[in-house]
């Protein structure tokens, strides 16, 4: 069995379990990231990279004092520096402990939130809690050139880094792709994705660029790890003086994971959410 299998042996991810009953924060199965980073040749104490993980829930209700049911929408900000990842389903079970569960006032929703999701992360958890018509869950696009209408003929579909070129101009760009899909390493089930490449270097040459991210299109790995594998890809081949990767997931069972990871100084485009999530 492999090292991710073994990390992967208790979670909920994949199996039939039962929607909880009441609160309860040992549902949460966090997953150390270095069992993923060490084939990319990465180590946690010196990252070459800065980054995000952004969750939103958009099932998300709790009982106020009364027993009335409150719905919200929220968004997790977890380090990419934090010792471990959440697994999603198990993140899910979670927050539907929260249903039957009563609440004072939201400030206490979110506390717990952020208390419990910490603990399992091993970081701080940023947490926010949206109406379910406030204006910032507006759905926008994504800035740059879009590369998805050029003519390609694809071969590859698993990671393929070999596929990267860049010519000598020195160019300060933004591009994206809506054709990004990896699979779940477990259930095997589809993730669509947008992705998002900021960069200062030699420049990407598109048909090259857009071959490079459909090879993910039978990749097994997180979203966190797919995009991290894209920033060290991109930055071996093309050797960048500056660098964003962000990818924006598609939910799946009320969640969307949109990580993202920069260069030193670099930071993603205002919060956005795309119209698929």
């Amino acid at each position: 069995m492999s090292e991710r299998d073994e990390t992967l042996a208790h979670a909920p991810l994949g199996r039939e379990s039962a929607y909880p009953e009441h609160y309860d924060a040992g549902l949460l199965f966090p997953i150390p990231r270095q069992a993923n980073r060490a084939p990319l040749g990465l180590d946690d104490a010196a990252l070459p990279f800065e980054g995000e993980d952004e969750w939103h829930a958009f099932e998300l209700s709790w009982l106020d004092a009364k027993g009335k049911p409150i719905v919200a929408v929220a968004r997790f900000r977890l380090p990419a520096d934090s010792p471990s990842l959440i697994e999603s389903k198990s993140w899910k079970l979670y927050l539907n402990s929260f249903n039957q569960t009563r609440f004072d006032s939201r400030e206490a929703v979110a506390e717990t939130l952020e208390r419990d999701l910490a603990q399992a992360a091993g970081a701080p958890v940023a947490v926010a809690l949206f109406g379910v018509e406030d204006d910032a869950l507006t759905p926008r696009a994504l800035p740059g050139e879009c590369l998805d209408d050029l003519d390609v003929s694809i071969e590859h579909y698993t990671p393929t880094p070999e596929l990267i070129e860049v010519g000598e101009e020195i160019v300060d760009e933004t591009l994206h792709s809506h054709l990004l899909k990896s699979n779940c390493p477990v259930t095997g089930q589809p993730d669509w994705g947008s992705v998002l490449i900021r960069y200062r270097g030699p420049r990407l040459e598109r048909e090259a660029l857009l071959k490079y991210l459909i090879s993910y299109r039978q990749h097994q790995d997180f979203h966190e790890h797919c995009v991290e594998h894209l920033f060290v890809d991109l930055m071996a081949r093309a050797k960048p003086e500056r660098l964003l990767v962000m990818a924006r997931y598609v939910r799946r069972g009320g969640l969307d994971i949109s990580p993202w990871r920069g260069t030193p100084g670099e930071r993603p485009p205002t919060p956005l959410r795309l119209a698929r999530q």
